[in-house]
């Protein structure tokens, strides 16, 4: 009986095994799919964060004052709030009666800041929202207006990251303040993208840097070779292949490559050094990374800090509003770019491990 029971317990347990390999399988062809087909497969997705720091505010003064100093205290926060609202329009009728070239700074609505949050893999995969996301500020955004942006990355492909550069200039290109958080890290390609903003600030010991090109070929000609495997690589242009993984790689080859390094090394400190004249680059390009403090005497950032900390200053002052591009996706997308995700995850940890800490991949 134990010995049926066991039987069959274990036919179960493959069976389940298999049936979820099918499902994995299938869920990660659909969201292939869907991702190459394009079109309008998502939506912006706007929060107004004031208010969420206001009713943090007050439970914990609901919970730290008497019930009838909890009273006081919101009559006062009401009486602020009409004094603030009757100011707002006030202003709004003195910039409707002056003419557009006569109206001053003190007579402008209130500025907005935008929130955008970049968690970049090794293909900057999160870009594709990004873009989406400035395309809807750059429509709505007023001159003063300024965008926030949370990031952290550690770098990934080179073409990857050189177009999410492109897509935070385009806020500066447009006249928006651009100010970026770093938390934890923004390093080679991550700090391609930091250094394109008007205002850096860093958490002390967030990483910053890693200005520079990295890139690992495995070849496994000689194990093929002593099995008796042939490989074949054709190509019609000098330089059409320099590395292989298979073939045999010269000396000539590897110069070459070298050689492409290089010149990736030099666009990577020439952009750099035109967003921030004022670095020593020769000093800062070496491929070291360094933590927040380190970062700021170095001028790779200008000032330490949180984005906590920046984000309450924002709310206090000005309308914060958290934007967000969120794709749509049925049940079989969300599993297939789950399980896609993971592994994902899995090669970018073995890749840290074989190639160093932050790295820029070519």
């Amino acid at each position: 009986m134990w010995d049926f029971l066991s039987q069959y317990g274990l036919f179960l347990a493959e069976t389940v095994t298999l049936v979820i390999a099918i499902a994995v399988v299938i869920g990660i062809a659909v969201s292939a799919g869907t991702r190459n087909r394009g079109g309008d497969d998502g939506q912006i997705e706007v929060r107004k964060l004031n208010e969420r720091y206001y009713s943090m505010r007050d439970v914990l003064m609901s919970q730290r004052l008497d019930e009838k100093d909890y009273k006081k205290h919101l009559k006062e926060e009401k009486k602020a709030e009409k004094k603030a609202e009757k100011n707002k329009q006030h202003k709004s009728k003195q910039v409707a009666s002056a003419a557009a070239e006569q109206t001053s700074d003190d007579n402008k609505p209130d500025r907005c800041v935008y929130l955008l949050r970049f968690d970049g893999d090794i293909r900057a995969a999160a870009v594709e929202s990004l873009r989406e996301e400035i395309s809807a500020i750059l429509s709505a955004a007023d001159a003063g207006d300024e965008v926030v942006v949370v990031l952290e990355s550690g770098g990934g492909m080179v073409h990857s990251y050189g177009f999410a550069s492109s897509q935070l200039a385009r806020i500066r290109d447009k006249g928006l303040k651009l100010t970026i958080c770093i938390d934890k890290v923004a390093a080679s390609g991550g700090y391609m993208m930091a250094c394109v903003a008007d205002h850096i600030i860093a958490a002390p010991f967030a990483m910053v840097g890693s200005i520079g090109v990295v890139a690992q070929v495995p070849n496994f000609h000689r194990l093929l070779k002593k099995n008796d495997v042939d490989v074949e690589v054709m190509t019609a242009g000098e330089h059409k292949r320099t590395l292989t993984m298979f073939g045999r790689n010269t000396d000539a080859a590897r110069d070459k490559f070298r050689e492409e390094l290089e010149d990736t090394h030099a666009l990577f400190k020439a952009f750099v050094h035109t967003y921030r004249p004022d670095l020593d680059i020769s000093k800062v390009s070496t491929g070291e990374v360094w933590y927040g403090q380190q970062a700021l005497e170095l001028k790779l950032i200008d000032a330490i800090g949180t984005s906590d900390d920046y984000l309450q200053q924002v709310a206090d002052t000005a309308t914060l509003l958290d934007v967000r591009y969120v794709e749509k996706k049925n049940l079989q997308e969300r599993l297939g770019l789950a399980v896609e995700s993971a592994v994902e995850r899995g090669v970018d940890k073995a890749l840290a491990r074989l190639s160093g800490r932050h790295n820029w991949f070519n």
